[in-house]
């Protein structure tokens, strides 16, 4: 376990574990499931398993089919672009008061981080690379300490890690992965200016993505 990571709820593991298998596709777009099949596969309640899917719904990533169960959303390419305009004006923020705010421990956790996700990209292991992605925008929304930001912001990581893993083919993991760890270190050393310069190249890297994709 990583410095400043804390044991988590039942609906809250369920959350993360559900997230992963929608964002890697293991529940690809348009797989309908029960609540029942899912708690069963998660060997845990299905009061926390309903919770967490209640969350998921909320940010898009399922829906409710009537008398059917639940199908896990469509990715839609032609929003995605719209959602990153949205997503850099967050992210600005987020990052600014979390290189302002952030905890001594918070600033150690993120200097592993950044070695983590740049040592998954160079041995090529996407699966690691995502869910140190996912760690890394835990704890820096956490840094904040702007719980509305972060509210507003947290749906869009979940699309487009998923946008990024199903369109992985157009993407460069290494760059992509410094620019997280350019972020990370920004933030841990207590510099604003940087964080939100190192975000605007990683908001800028994620158009030029998403315009590919689209291209494709």
């Amino acid at each position: 376990m990583f410095t400043g990571e804390k044991k988590q709820s039942l609906s809250d593991q369920a959350y993360e574990r559900i997230e992963e298998w929608i964002v890697t596709l293991q529940l690809a777009p348009g797989t309908v499931f029960s609540e029942t099949e899912i708690s069963e596969k998660l060997k845990i309640g299905r009061t926390p398993v309903r919770e967490a899917l209640q969350r998921l719904a909320s940010d898009g990533l399922v829906k409710t089919l009537p008398r059917r169960g639940m199908m896990v959303t469509e990715i839609n390419i032609g929003e995605q672009m719209i959602l990153l305009e949205t997503r850099r004006v967050l992210e600005r923020l987020i990052v600014s008061r979390a290189a302002r705010r952030a905890t001594s421990g918070q600033r150690k956790t993120l200097q592993e981080y950044a070695h983590a996700i740049q040592q998954a990209a160079e041995k090529e292991d996407l699966a690691r690379f995502m869910r140190f992605d996912h760690k890394f925008d835990r704890l820096v929304e956490k840094a904040s300490a702007n719980p509305f930001a972060v509210k507003a912001n947290a749906p869009f990581h979940a699309h487009c890690r998923r946008f990024w893993y199903f369109y992985h083919i157009n993407g460069d993991l290494r760059r992509s992965a410094d620019l997280h760890a350019d972020i990370m270190r920004a933030i841990a050393a207590a510099d604003e200016d940087a964080a939100v310069r190192a975000v605007d190249v990683f908001m800028d890297y994620l158009e030029e993505f998403t315009r590919s994709a689209l291209n494709h």
